[in-house]
């Protein structure tokens, strides 16, 4: 024996050196995702919107593309010519900015005389630089001086501020995530060594999965964008400590009735594995689901988490079995399990009790539970998923925010943001006349030829492209709001309606329309397929198919529930605006995989326990040794997400919000109390129509005679 047990350490001193090796190569990148991070709206279109399309041709009207910096100066008792004078030293300043194309047009003096606009074209192939432009602009401004506010929003401004909250994502968020994790480890173990070791592991499988996505993001195989960098983080820490819980409960549970560790860790390794590697196959593939995606950014996040699961699972299943094993019992003090051959219900005396309280009262416990979740369903009149504006994205204020109602004051609100339209040279004229008769169209003027150094001039001959023309169609409400979208898309139905014109509708808002309408067709494509998925992964793992079909209804329904819960919380508690419409699915995405996780890890033991026990037996079992890990996995995972909210987003804030919720709902009422009892009135049947159904109605038909 002590030949096997040096030669199993030997092994184990191998496999932590090479994973340190592996580490120190890959460590670097954690820190440099943001360096291929792409956070243009309009990169992650899908080819075939019009949007998309009309980008393409307003590449052929320009030397450079640009998105518009808006800078806005407001003085309520009136503008001054001291101030026009300002306004015009700061413009020569904003020439000179590296990235900004030259010469700006005039600034644009408001009807009420008490604000000017000047428009900053960026160049776009500046890229995340972007913001570093922005930045000297508002630095030229100085912001509010003798009375006169000056604030930077328009496209660009936007863009920079949201590339400074991406900016937290390297260093803050990742920083609390750890102490998230680490708090809730020293409290789950009670012990100052063995939280090293799953921590550790954590980080270790974190930095090889920034390897791989910082590599495919840099060749361009895939985007990345700083939301899908975010989830990357606390996915990877939230699901790796579950993976890690797992196998150091089943770890413990076998030192218990082995001499050796390494005898301990075999055991426990050939029965935590199939469910941790089910777990996060079932988690990949339905990551995967999002390649069907029609938006660029959703089917960049499906790659993305599931490189962060597959090098989570490798991690959990190689480095920290051997550090588990180097380090021992002694890695538990001050707790440290001995060989005695204990039960291991004996361990875990209060879900001992949860489960013959189960036992006891299965039938009312599984429809009370299933009625308050049924009730908690009809928050979902109050989700209202839509398109987040420009003010509403932010928990709290940004300069482009302030500048945008300044500008909504004193301006149609879309000026500088226009709404772009692409016609025949032919039809250009009646385009123009149909879409100034759109309600919530301010003014159609054509893209003329030649320096624009002030308004465009609606009698200037047009510039004309292979018989193509450009006309700006400027907006009374602001672009990224509701009422801009209904515009583009009545302005659609109006220019598509002219003969032979052809036209194209494109712009900052028609990207915003068209993200959202492709949102909406992926959850009717992908959330049957994850299902569909689902459900075969457990019909193979459970060898049943009755099983399976309630495992997933149960998880819908703890869908359902956490949405309708989260819309009452956005509205009443929050006074968010809304939920973006991205948010139904990747809420689906993360709470269903995430879910059945947890349906994995407590069916899996049921499943081992029912064919040595018996179908009722096996489940009281299952969920006294799973109980305390599972809501120990869900609480940390809860915990992590939650950590999205320290970025002041509001749509990273509600999908943390609403995935901590789920998973707390999941793991303490649908895994503690809904599933086991459920499974425990229905018996042997459970299993159907595989063998162990027949088999363990048969013993109990013979322990009840």
């Amino acid at each position: 024996m002590s030949g096997r047990g040096g030669r199993a350490t030997l092994v184990a001193v191998a496999v932590v050196l090479a994973w340190l090796v592996i580490g120190g190569v890959a460590g670097p990148y954690a820190g440099r995702l943001s360096e291929v991070a792409t956070n243009d709206n309009a990169a992650f279109l899908p080819a075939d919107a019009e949007a998309t399309r009309a980008q393409d041709l307003a590449g052929q009207f320009v030397d450079r593309q640009t998105i518009p910096a808006l800078v806005v100066y407001e003085r309520p008792s009136g503008i001054t010519d001291a101030d026009r004078q300002r306004v015009i030293a700061d413009a020569a300043r904003f020439a000179q900015v590296p990235g900004v194309v030259t010469p700006l047009p005039l600034p644009i003096p408001s009807e009420d005389g008490q604000a000017l606009q000047v428009v900053v074209p960026v160049d776009d192939a500046e890229g995340e630089e972007i913001g570093t432009v922005v930045e000297q602009l508002r630095d030229i401004t100085g912001g509010d001086r003798d009375g006169l506010s000056a604030d930077v929003s328009g496209p660009a401004g936007l863009l920079a501020d949201l590339i400074e909250v991406f900016s937290a994502i390297d260093g803050p968020l990742l920083l609390v995530t750890l102490v998230v994790v680490l708090v809730i480890l020293l409290v789950v173990y009670r012990s100052p060594v063995l939280w090293i070791f799953p921590l550790l592991a954590a980080g270790m499988s974190y930095a090889l999965a920034s390897v791989f996505v910082y590599l495919l993001a840099d060749a361009d195989v895939l985007k990345l964008n700083g939301q899908a960098q975010g989830i990357l983080t606390v996915l990877v820490f939230g699901a790796g400590t579950d993976y890690a819980l797992l196998l150091i409960a089943r770890y413990r549970e076998e030192l218990h009735r082995h001499d050796r560790p390494w005898a301990a860790m075999r055991t426990a390794w050939k029965g935590a594995a199939p469910a941790i590697i089910a777990s996060g196959g079932t988690v990949i593939v339905s990551l995967l689901c999002l390649l069907l995606s029609s938006l660029n950014s959703n089917r960049a996040l499906g790659p993305v988490a599931a490189i962060g699961i597959a090098a989570t699972l490798l991690v959990m299943l190689t480095f920290l079995p051997a550090l588990l094993v180097l380090g021992g019992r002694w890695a538990f003090w001050p707790r440290r399990p001995r060989e005695d051959q204990a039960d291991p219900r004996l361990e875990h005396g209060i879900w001992s009790r949860i489960a013959g309280f189960v036992a006891r009262h299965a039938r009312p416990i599984w429809l009370s539970t299933a009625v308050v979740l049924a009730l908690l369903t009809f928050g979902l009149t109050q989700l209202g998923a839509t398109t987040l504006g420009q003010s509403d994205l932010f928990t709290q204020r940004v300069d482009s925010v302030d500048g945008q109602e300044v500008i909504s004051r004193h301006y149609p609100a879309g000026t500088g943001s226009p709404a772009t339209i692409f016609t025949t040279e032919q039809t250009a004229r009646q385009v123009a006349q149909v879409a100034q008769d759109v309600r919530g169209v301010a003014d159609v003027r054509p893209l003329s030829a030649g320096p624009q150094t002030g308004p465009p001039d609606p009698n200037a001959a047009p510039t004309v492209i292979d018989g193509r023309v450009q006309l700006d169609a400027t907006l009374t409400d602001p672009p990224d709001s509701d009422g801009a979208e209904r515009t583009i898309r009545e302005l659609r139905v109006a220019v598509h309606q002219v003969p032979g014109a052809d036209a194209v509708v494109g712009g900052f808002t028609a990207i915003n329309v068209d993200t959202s309408d492709a949102a909406k067709r992926d959850q009717n494509v992908i959330i049957p397929v994850v299902l569909v998925v689902i459900a075969v992964i457990l019909a193979l793992l459970l060898r049943a198919l009755l099983a399976p079909v309630l495992l997933i209804a149960t998880v819908l329904l703890s869908f359902a529930a956490t949405l309708g819960l989260c819309a009452l919380l956005f509205r009443h508690v929050f006074d968010f605006p809304g939920v973006d419409s991205s948010f139904p699915l990747f809420a689906f995405v993360f709470l269903v995989a995430l879910g059945i996780d947890y349906n994995i890890f407590l069916m899996s033991r049921v499943r081992e326990e029912s064919v040595r026990r018996g179908a009722r037996a096996g489940v009281l079992v299952g969920l006294a040794v799973t109980g305390g890990v599972i809501t120990s996995a869900g609480i940390v995972l809860a915990a992590t997400f939650s950590a999205l909210a320290v970025l002041p987003l509001v749509v990273l804030v509600e999908l943390g919000t609403a995935v901590a919720i789920g998973v707390l709902i999941d793991t303490i009422v649908v895994r503690s109390l809904l599933v086991p009892a459920l499974v425990y009135d229905i018996g042997p049947t459970i299993w159907w129509p595989g063998r162990l159904s027949r088999a363990n109605g048969e013993r109990e038909a013979r322990d009840a005679g």
